[in-house]
């Protein structure tokens, strides 16, 4: 099984922070609690109701760990990054029933978001497959979410670009206009932070040229058309990681990875991407 690298201790606050906003204060499910027994235990399956990829299954336990206290039993079916199908089974879990239908809503809503941003990215993997290119995320994540949509992202096929705005530095518009041109931001940046991996945002050839002059290894080149990118590609000659970036779609990505762009990036995958429709459905007693 591959290992995407889940933190572990981010779905823990991401699940309690989800539960508490759902169970209130002091949590209770006021209907499961009304119609159900304390010591009633059933059996659910969550089920894909669309074709996708599947990410997330690890959050889903954990929401059914945390409303049981630890008495579900959780047996995962399908993998992380798996291709799904409409009414496969991805999991069954057995407990506590109030557990089960506690946690029916914060579970459904993290793995399907989280299976959703895989579905995108993977058919942006699979059209770029074949070309050198890989497709990166954004910061353009749910607040509060980041770190579970971009590990989305990685099981989807996708590459993460950027955590935050603490691990990189990246000069965009702003940041040139304020600083008084490329040149002078790179050098600002350089000399404030010299361990910190640097990116510059370019709009035409001159600007790409002059980053790489002021010792830029990293361009993101916003907004061009597939042959101005290739102009770009060839006029640095390897002397940075080109990424293409701005107004992509499914259907120009084969246009811009031929170019010879090594990333193309695109905040949809976290931003705009639908969620896989799934459900959880008690088995008949």
């Amino acid at each position: 099984m591959i290992d995407f690298g889940l933190d572990f201790a981010e779905v823990q606050r991401i699940v309690l922070t989800a539960l508490a906003e759902d169970l209130g204060t002091p949590p209770r499910d006021v209907t499961s609690e009304a119609t159900i027994p304390a010591g009633q235990v059933d059996t659910a399956e969550l089920v894909a109701r669309a074709d996708g990829v599947v990410a997330g299954l690890p959050v889903a336990a954990e929401v059914f760990a945390v409303t049981s206290q630890g008495r579900a039993e959780f047996q995962q079916i399908a993998g992380e990054g798996d291709r799904v199908g409409r009414g496969d089974v991805l999991a069954v879990v057995t407990g506590p029933t109030r557990a089960l239908l506690t946690a029916e809503r914060t579970a459904l809503n993290l793995i399907s978001r989280l299976s959703g941003v895989a579905t995108h990215t993977r058919r942006w993997a699979d059209q770029l497959a074949g070309s050198k290119a890989t497709v990166l995320d954004t910061r353009k994540t749910t607040p509060g979410l980041r770190s579970l949509e971009k590990y989305a992202v990685r099981v989807g096929g996708g590459t993460n670009k950027r955590m935050g705005l603490y691990d990189v530095a990246m000069i965009k518009d702003n940041h040139k206009l304020a600083a008084g041109g490329i040149t002078a931001a790179y050098r600002l940046v350089r000399e404030t932070f010299p361990e910190v991996a640097v990116q510059v945002e370019v709009t035409t050839l001159a600007e790409a040229r002059e980053a790489v002059a002021a010792g830029a290894t990293f361009l993101l080149c916003d907004n061009m058309t597939p042959e101005l990118l290739a102009e770009v590609v060839a006029a640095i000659g390897g002397r940075a990681e080109l990424e293409a970036t701005g107004n992509l779609t499914l259907a120009t990505a084969a246009a811009y990875a031929a170019t010879g762009v090594d990333f193309l990036s695109v905040g949809g995958l976290t931003h705009s991407s639908p969620i896989l429709d799934i459900a959880l459905d008690l088995r008949a007693r």
